[in-house]
């Protein structure tokens, strides 16, 4: 990315970070756990209106505290999703995603786990990371690292029994509680590999979604529709380049057929509610540690998901589907008027790492580009609040069309800025909210194309400029030019070994 100096001189200006500044010694400092699925959409939830998925636990959660009715990550794919989850920074700022450098070290030393590490918080972390950090960067986050990995989703225990990743992940938050309850304020940062399809294993169902053996069965009684937006009207109204992209590839791995469809959406809602008896659990468990009135829960998604809808598989792209995720927040201290709450303002990813340390009573970094949302979870209705927000899409894979855009309250605009001729969307949420009408050539709307084109080039260039290719591929002849030398070591190795017997 083209990075203006002055851009880079104000974040480098805000990194000489304040000390941390803790809540007034007649505060006590809460607890928190940190929740987040994967491949997890706003709707996707019974609190949300969902007529027959049950996630029991998030329902009394939301009840107990505050939905987020318009939660957004601000870049729909795990890595870069999570990388800013960690720093409060947009991935034109952060810079990573898959196939890039790891996060830089500015940023991972400003992390939420580093800084509440300095206030005097036991940190860890449980299950998916999905980023990359320095090994020194890692180790100043976390008192606890355990990573989970996906494949497979059963794991062989030393009984000789597989247990399902989500339960692992249950498994170790109470183990993490038990060690850290009464010790101090902990922060713990549970991040399932659920719901996210196993990629390698294309069998519909158990293989493209294992689920908990808890969820056996479940939803098998349950008729299920052809998905929402289905017209095959929809998908061909897209431009060739999407038709072609990632999101109607992997469609033919899961969602091409009514069969194929129904028998992969009941076990991914397995999964979805798997990881609602999770929580369940570890949520009780705060309450037989005697912790649970002093610990505030949070609970997100890192990206959408298409589920078939527009004909399309994944996130990756502009529409509401992609972007759009839950947000739960409960905090057990909060007025009994403040419960069962839907806020409507625009939140984001960048906001998670912002409303953590202004929990925990720790000064924002300056360079932060989220905002706590405890203000909104106290009733406040600042009147600055954000009207939009930047969005994008940077990862390079031939198969997933870079582009960068903004969603405002009433509008979204996206361009795809790599393809000749550049492609430009443009969306009316009042009066197309299903997103079916591209007026980015509508007479009418001329005007609003105008200004949303200024507002994506101020927020692209305020995170960092516009995109720079070669950046990228510098990294990536360098991690190839790593693996031929390896590669040719090893042969070497084995050359001489053969010559000596």
């Amino acid at each position: 990315m083209k990075t203006p100096l002055s851009w880079l001189a104000a974040v480098v200006a805000a990194l000489a970070l304040a000390p941390a500044k803790p809540l007034a010694k007649a505060e006590k400092q809460p607890n928190i756990i940190f929740f987040l699925s994967d491949d997890h959409r706003w709707d996707r939830l019974g609190s949300a209106g969902h007529p027959f998925l049950k996630t029991p636990t998030l329902d009394r959660l939301a009840r107990e505290g505050v939905r987020f009715s318009n939660m957004f990550v601000t870049t729909s794919i795990c890595a870069a999703s999570r990388a800013t989850i960690l720093t409060g920074l947009y991935e034109r700022t952060h810079q990573f995603t898959f196939r890039t450098r790891p996060i830089d070290s500015r940023f991972s030393q400003a992390s939420y786990p580093v800084l509440l590490r300095k206030a005097g918080y036991k940190t860890g972390f449980i299950g998916k990371f999905g980023v990359n950090v320095q090994q020194k960067d890692r180790e100043a986050m976390f008192d606890s690292f355990q990573p989970i990995g996906r494949a497979p989703f059963f794991k062989k225990q030393p009984d000789g029994s597989l247990r399902h990743e989500s339960e692992l992940a249950g498994d170790r938050a109470i183990e993490f509680i038990d060690q850290h309850k009464g010790s101090g304020p902990f922060c713990l940062s549970v991040s399932f590999n659920a719901a996210h399809a196993e990629d390698s294993d294309k069998r519909p169902g158990i293989g493209h979604f294992p689920w908990p053996k808890a969820v056996d069965g479940l939803y098998e009684d349950v008729p299920i529709k052809a998905p929402r937006l289905s017209d095959p009207k929809i998908f061909e109204s897209h431009p060739e380049f999407m038709k072609k992209s990632m999101n109607r590839i992997r469609f033919f791995w899961r969602w091409d057929t009514p069969e194929k469809y129904a028998t992969n959406l009941r076990a991914y809602y397995r999964m979805i509610t798997g990881i609602d008896g999770v929580i369940g659990r570890v949520a009780k468990h705060l309450e037989k540690a005697g912790v649970a009135d002093n610990t505030i829960i949070i609970f997100s998604g890192d990206n959408g998901y298409y589920e078939g809808q527009r004909g399309f598989a994944g996130k990756w792209s502009h529409y509401e589907e992609s972007l759009r995720v839950p947000l739960i927040i409960y905090d057990p201290r909060a007025d009994k008027n403040r419960r069962g709450k839907v806020a409507k303002p625009m939140a984001l990813n960048t906001d998670i790492a912002p409303t953590i340390l202004g929990y925990a009573g720790v000064k924002l970094p300056g360079h932060y580009q989220g905002r706590s949302l405890r203000p909104i979870m106290i009733g406040e209705k600042p009147k600055d609040w954000r009207r939009d927000t930047f969005c994008e899409h940077l990862m390079e894979n031939a198969t997933i069309p870079k582009w960068e855009g903004v969603r405002s309250r009433r509008y979204v605009y996206a361009r795809y800025f790599q393809q000749k001729p550049q492609y430009e969307y443009l969306h009316d949420l009042t009066e197309d909210p299903d997103q079916l009408k591209n007026l980015a050539d509508d007479p009418e709307y001329a005007k609003v194309l105008k200004r949303m084109r200024k507002r994506c080039d101020e927020l692209r260039d305020e995170y960092g400029g516009e995109y720079d290719p070669s950046l990228v591929a510098k990294y990536v002849a360098e991690q190839q030019r790593k693996r031929a030398e390896a590669q040719a070591k090893r042969k070497a190795a084995q050359q001489k070994k053969k010559q000596q017997k």
